[in-house]
């Protein structure tokens, strides 16, 4: 279906060339133009769209910066290899067996993919309200921050801040600026707080400053926000983090059950 995107009367504020990069994005992440496939000549896309020759490459050279298609001008433009990673959170709750790497790492080994996290400060600070709450931390008081960014294949891929409460981290290596061999979920199970249940908020966000820069995107598409909130026993929260990736480039895959 074409849509009439030449429309000055649309509630679509967007420019021409960001509303067909849009769905032409879309149909390139669905899956409707698939990797390796040509996308339609220039030709194809002034009719469809109605719009002009530099309209179109505009829209073009949107998706070129995003890494989902490849092309010159004059050349056709093909679809690259699907870039979009699925997330199973799932996999990523239970705790490291001994002497394996954290569960992002060897997760993304499993799909091919080289990861690495890099730790960027470990300090003590006052969290975000919605973390406060989480952690049951009165107005005022500070938790302990673990913040490190995620890269694949060399990219950075996502923006990890966990928050701990200081009456767990303190004195133990959470709150040591080292990477701590398994993961915290292994170093909670050892200090007397195994990891029983796991609560994600996911919401999509306009990226701030400091996302937008650290993740070097392109553009001011829309990130994936998750609050991931660990509980032992007893409902005790052991831990809240707050993860950010690139919308364009994930999907998230959860799994139920019928009860």
């Amino acid at each position: 279906m074409t849509v009439p995107t030449n429309d000055t009367d649309s509630p679509d504020r967007r420019s021409l060339h960001e509303r067909i990069a849009a769905d032409l994005r879309d149909e390139i992440m669905s899956g409707d133009l698939a990797p390796g496939a040509s996308l339609p000549s220039t030709a194809q896309l002034k009719a469809r769209f109605d719009a002009s020759n530099a309209t179109i490459q505009k829209a073009l050279q949107v998706l070129k910066d995003e890494r989902l298609v490849v092309g010159r001008a004059g050349a056709s433009v093909t679809v690259r290899e699907h870039r979009q990673r699925t997330v199973r959170p799932a996999s990523y709750m239970a705790p490291a067996e001994p002497g394996q790497p954290y569960r992002w790492l060897s997760e993304a080994a499993k799909s091919g993919s080289q990861a690495h996290s890099t730790l960027l400060d470990v300090t003590e600070v006052r969290p975000p309200a919605d973390v406060a709450a989480a952690l049951n931390i009165a107005v005022g008081g500070t938790a302990l921050l673990r913040h490190q960014v995620l890269s694949v294949d060399g990219e950075p891929a996502e923006l990890v801040k966990s928050y701990y409460p200081v009456d767990i981290a303190r004195g133990t290596a959470i709150a040591e600026k080292r990477k701590i061999r398994g993961g915290t979920p292994t170093l909670l199970t050892e200090l007397g707080f195994p990891p029983r249940l796991s609560v994600d908020r996911v919401s999509a966000r306009v990226p701030t400053q400091e996302q937008h820069q650290t993740l070097s995107l392109p553009s001011d598409l829309p990130v994936l926000r998750t609050l991931r909130v660990v509980y032992s026993d007893g409902d005790r929260p052991i831990e809240a983090t707050v993860m950010v990736k690139a919308g364009h480039l994930y999907e998230l895959q959860y799994e139920f059950t019928p009860e």
